[in-house]
This record gives C-alpha cells, sequence and structure tokens, in this order.
C-alpha cells in the first residue's frame, strides 16, 4: 500500500490532562501524518512520535486540516486513543486450517466475527498470534529493522509436511528456516502447537517440540517458549474435516508425553520451556500443576497457568476487599463455563463465608457450540438462556467481561447483556476482573 492511500488515523479518545489534550486534540479528528510520515499503524506513531520536536498534520471532524507544532520530552506520550492499531487495515490469513475456529461459526453473524488476521503487528502489540505464511519480504525487513520482538507463532508442528497439512498452505512447511531467522537476528517467538488427534500428535508431537527446544538456547533464545493447546471444536464445523475432539484419554496421554519432555527440558535448560494449557487437565480431570510450576507464566495468555494465576489473586484481594458480613442479606449467581466448576468451588465456599452474603455457581455447557467441557469465554447469550431459564437466580448474576465483545454488551452469538436480562427476568451485572466481582459481592 502506498503512503498517499493510507487513511487518517481516528481519533476516538483524548486522555485528560495530557499532551493531546493541552493542545486541543478532540475525539473525531484524525491523524494524517507525524513530521511529514504517514504512520502506517500504532507501531509507526509511537517510533514517530518519540522524537522531541513534532509537526503534526491533522484533519479536524469538520473536514478541516491543521497543522499542529509541539516541543515534548523523548518518549513522552501524546495521550491520543485511536479507532484502531492498524491504520492501513488488517493482514488476513491465507491459510484454510480446519481448526480455526473463525470457520467453526454459524453464518450470519457480525462481521468481525469472520476477520481471519494473521497480522505481525497485532502480535507484537497485544500478543496474538500469526503463522508466517503471510509476511513478505517487506514485512521481513520491517520487522528486523524496527526489532519487533517478542512475536507470537502458530508452529503446530515442525514437520514441513505435517505443518503445510495442517495449514493447507505449500508455504507453511518453511517454519524451520523461518525460526532460524529469529535465532540469528537475536528476536523471539513465543511458540503455539494445537494439538489435533491423529495428525500432529504422538510422535509428530515430541519432534515438534524436541525442534523448538533447538532455538531456546544463547543470550536471547529464538523460541522462549512453546505451549501445547488441545484442538477446540465447535458443531458448526465443516462435516468433511478430518478432526476428532480430545478425549479423557487422550488428554492423559499428552500430559505424560509433555510431562516428560518438561523434565528433560528443566535438566538442560533449568525451565519448563514447553508448557501445556489449563485444559488439558481439566478434560484429563486431573489437578492443576501447583502456582510454582510456572514460573514468570510466559504462556498466560494461551490458558497457560491462567487458572492458577486467577486462583492467588482471588485469595489476594479478598483478603483486602471481603467483608465479615454485608448489610443487605442478598443472593447471587455467578456464571462460568463448566471447565472451571470444581476449581472454582473452594472461591464459591469462601465468599458464602460472609455472613449475609450467598453466591451460587452456575457452572455452564455451551449447547450452542455443541462442547461438552466448555470455557468461560465462549458461554453465548443463548447458553445462558438454556442453562438459567426457570431456575431461582437470586437477586443478581455476575457475568464476567470475558463472555462479551471489547467494550460492547454482546455475545458471540450476538444477543445483548439487555436481552437476556429482560428474558430471565433478573438483573445482570457485568463484572471485569477479580476486583469488580469481589466488590459486587460486598456492596452495599
Amino acid at each position: 500500500m502506498s503512503e498517499n492511500s493510507l487513511r487518517p488515523a481516528l481519533i476516538t479518545n483524548v486522555i485528560p490532562d495530557s499532551i493531546a489534550a493541552e493542545v486541543g486534540f478532540e475525539p473525531g479528528d484524525a491523524l494524517i501524518s507525524i513530521n511529514g510520515t504517514r504512520p502506517r499503524d500504532l507501531i509507526d506513531y509511537q517510533f514517530l512520535c518519540a522524537d522531541e520536536l513534532l509537526e503534526l498534520e491533522v484533519l479536524d471532524a469538520a473536514g478541516k486540516t491543521h497543522c499542529v507544532e509541539l516541543e515534548k520530552d523523548y518518549d513522552d506520550d501524546l495521550g491520543l486513543e485511536f479507532e484502531t492499531a492498524l491504520f492501513d487495515g488488517l493482514i488476513q490469513c491465507n491459510n484454510r486450517c480446519p481448526f480455526c475456529f473463525i470457520d467453526q461459526q454459524p453464518p450470519g453473524k457480525r462481521q468481525s466475527l469472520y476477520l481471519k488476521d494473521d497480522d505481525y503487528r497485532l502480535s507484537f502489540l497485544y500478543g496474538s498470534y500469526l503463522t508466517l505464511t503471510n509476511l513478505t519480504q517487506n514485512e521481513w525487513n520491517r520487522i528486523e529493522q524496527m526489532r519487533l520482538s517478542p512475536l507470537y507463532v502458530s508452529v503446530h508442528a515442525t514437520e514441513p509436511e505435517i505443518r503445510s497439512r495442517l495449514l493447507k498452505n505449500h508455504r507453511a512447511g518453511q517454519i524451520l528456516e523461518q525460526l532460524k531467522w529469529f535465532q540469528e537476528r537475536r528476536l523471539q517467538i513465543h511458540a503455539q502447537v494445537v494439538v489435533c488427534p491423529g495428525i500432529n500428535d504422538g510422535i509428530h508431537l515430541e519432534q515438534t517440540l524436541l525442534d523448538l527446544a533447538q532455538f531456546h538456547q544463547g543470550e536471547v533464545p529464538g523460541v522462549a517458549s512453546a505451549a501445547v493447546v488441545p484442538v477446540g471444536l465447535t458443531r458448526f464445523r465443516p462435516t468433511d474435516d478430518e478432526l476428532m475432539p480430545v478425549s479423557q484419554e487422550k488428554a492423559v496421554e499428552v500430559i505424560q508425553q509433555v510431562q516428560r519432555l518438561q523434565e528433560k527440558f528443566r535438566q538442560q535448560f533449568g525451565s519448563t520451556f514447553a508448557w501445556l494449557a489449563d485444559e488439558w487437565f481439566l478434560i484429563a480431570r486431573q489437578e492443576l500443576p501447583p502456582e510454582s510450576h510456572y514460573e514468570d507464566y510466559p504462556q498466560i495468555g494461551n490458558g497457560v497457568g491462567s487458572i492458577r494465576s486467577f486462583l492467588k489473586q482471588f485469595q489476594e484481594t479478598a483478603t483486602q476487599i471481603l467483608p465479615s458480613q454485608v448489610e443487605t442479606s442478598r443472593r447471587l449467581t455467578w456464571v462460568v463455563g463448566n471447565a472451571v466448576e470444581k476449581v472454582f468451588e473452594p472461591l464459591v465456599q469462601q465468599l458464602n463465608t460472609v455472613a449475609g452474603l450467598e453466591v451460587n455457581l452456575a457452572a455452564l455447557r455451551s449447547e450452542y457450540w455443541g462442547q461438552e467441557i466448555t470455557v468461560t469465554g465462549l458461554l453465548t447469550g443463548q447458553d445462558l438462556l438454556d442453562g438459567l431459564q426457570g431456575k431461582d437466580l437470586g437477586d443478581v448474576i455476575l457475568l464476567p467481561t470475558v463472555m462479551l465483545k471489547h467494550d460492547d454488551t454482546r455475545f458471540l452469538d450476538d444477543k445483548t447483556v439487555e436481552e437476556v436480562s429482560s428474558k430471565l427476568g433478573i438483573q445482570i451485572v457485568v463484572v471485569n476482573g477479580i476486583e469488580e466481582l469481589l466488590e459486587t459481592c460486598s456492596a452495599k
């Protein structure tokens, strides 16, 4: 995309008391250029704004162009927030992975649910995973020149024929050469392996983890960590795929296999290096590893140690916030996915030690997706209606924000919190994080 075709970056928020607020920026303004350069994305914006002297070309909401000159300390943030991190559009995925969640959804929902991104910039900024198959030489050059590290890479398999079979892309077989490229430039990736029974499990999984471990060496390891994740399937997936769900027996097998390798890696590197997502233990109906197992949680965004981290933060926050009693007796229903039912039971028991407070855990499976074991973030509005209709839910439902679209009240099936609340005939309070959850429980 040429520089002249870049869209101005729409400003959606100006942080109070910031440099931008003092200058007079307003939501609805759009940034055209910085010191004569049009930023492609948030990475360019941050890099260009590091200078002390800035000349900004700005388009206001009325369509008038202004030139703004300002002086600031090096690296001071302007205080602008944008509609999107990508000003030149999303780099979309050219793979056809049969386990891709995008292709396992029903048609007719909001358009954003069907966007397949494979964008290295979102990987660098937010930790989303990419495959490296969509990068042009210019993008590789930019990663090197701007030191965009770490990136998060969906590896799945290191054997070329297996990875190409999974991604359905002949370029997918270049992964080992690409990992070598990162290693040589002292750039890092965090890898993930989505295990599909019968395809990349067994000897193929072992080969993949051993290959990845070869890049976990030197002062700046090319592969900083690896996560092993079970494939997630829904009833909407294509009927002609070759995928099988992960059974309890398969989960037990994978846990044992990876734990043997973890012991080898701990002896070799002093680190576990390859991590099992929490879901394996939930599917296998086994105890999660202790909190100390997870080191500095390098793969928590992949669900590795997220439950242990949640339990620890819950205990720490409850000690500070939870009262011995509430002034007005109240009964609450806390909705979660049934995947965490057993591990959350002690938390509910702790909440119910507060005099006058009664919290009931509603651990639901997703009939909508057709999943026996469901994580909280995949529950839909229809799942709540199916699982809670006609039940005594007390005074309020507590709903984790992880079920909803970011900064919105819509579930994955496009039902809204208001719609579900109305049909169930009960107030729904959306809680963002542990602190809000506990404050809502103990509210006067």
